[in-house]
């Protein structure tokens, strides 16, 4: 089975560390610093075996060349921005996949937030490792994609089973929260999140990973079809990609 570790560093951070305890194989998921990773190896005594970047900034790379050097690990990112990845082994595009132990993990293409993202999608733990394209009631900024391709990745993940757990790279589910209430103040489910949201917060607990099955219900950038959101768009009869543009520029603002 494939043990899952969060390590939350920086401000707002989440580093993932993925372990088979069958092989002994250790993935970490957007080291955006070293140290801690380090530490909690070291704590558990598991030995790093690769890290898998989603993307290039450098709040997910920032630990790459220090656990190579400390480790021996390879490193796993996306062909297409492979110039920006420090020290890649790995190059990797849509419908590859990796290995840990006898574990697979699928990769998935979601450019949007920068133009070469990708996410790790595990079906055996039913896990998602999105980076920063889909966050708890919220998606990345588009600072180098379109609101298409946006679109086109979080579709991607809608396919997924609705019990997936969604390990996001940042703790933004409250500001988040807020602004899904902005566009959907009716929403049942969105109400009973935010309430429990605000109850993990207030203890300072995280509120990732979340699932699938919670996003399709709360998430407004996955619920362009919403009768309530498009009303209050004025967007009753637009396009899924007309509702979704608006969501993201009105976000940018809020």
């Amino acid at each position: 089975m494939l043990e899952i570790q969060q390590i939350p560093v920086l401000n707002d951070n989440y580093i993932y560390l993925i372990h088979d305890n069958e092989s002994g194989d250790t993935a970490v998921v957007d080291p955006a610093v070293s140290e801690p990773v380090l530490q909690v190896l070291k704590q558990n005594n598991w030995q790093l075996s690769a890290i898998f970047n989603t993307h290039h900034h450098a709040d997910h790379v920032g630990g790459n060349l220090q656990l190579k050097q400390q480790t021996a690990c390879n490193i796993a990112g996306c062909a297409n921005d492979q110039q920006r990845i420090p020290a890649i082994d790995i190059k990797l595009a849509e419908g590859d996949h990796l290995s840990l132990g006898k574990h697979k993990i699928q990769i998935i293409d979601c450019p949007g937030h920068t133009t070469g993202h990708i996410a790790f999608y595990s079906a055996d733990a039913g896990a998602l490792f999105c980076g920063d394209t889909l966050f708890a009631m919220g998606c990345g900024r588009l600072f180098e994609g379109s609101p298409a391709q946006m679109l086109a990745s979080l579709n991607k993940f809608k396919n997924l089973p609705a019990q997936t757990k969604i390990y996001c790279a940042h703790e933004y589910t409250a500001a988040n929260a807020q602004f899904a209430l902005s566009v959907e103040p009716n929403n049942p489910d969105l109400l009973s999140t935010i309430e429990r949201v605000a109850q993990l917060r207030a203890q300072q607990l995280a509120t990732v990973p979340t699932t699938l099955e919670q996003e399709l219900a709360t998430n407004p950038f996955l619920r362009a079809d919403s009768p309530e959101i498009r009303a209050t768009l004025g967007l009753q009869k637009a396009s899924e990609l007309a509702v979704f543009t608006e969501l993201r520029e009105r976000k940018n603002n809020f």
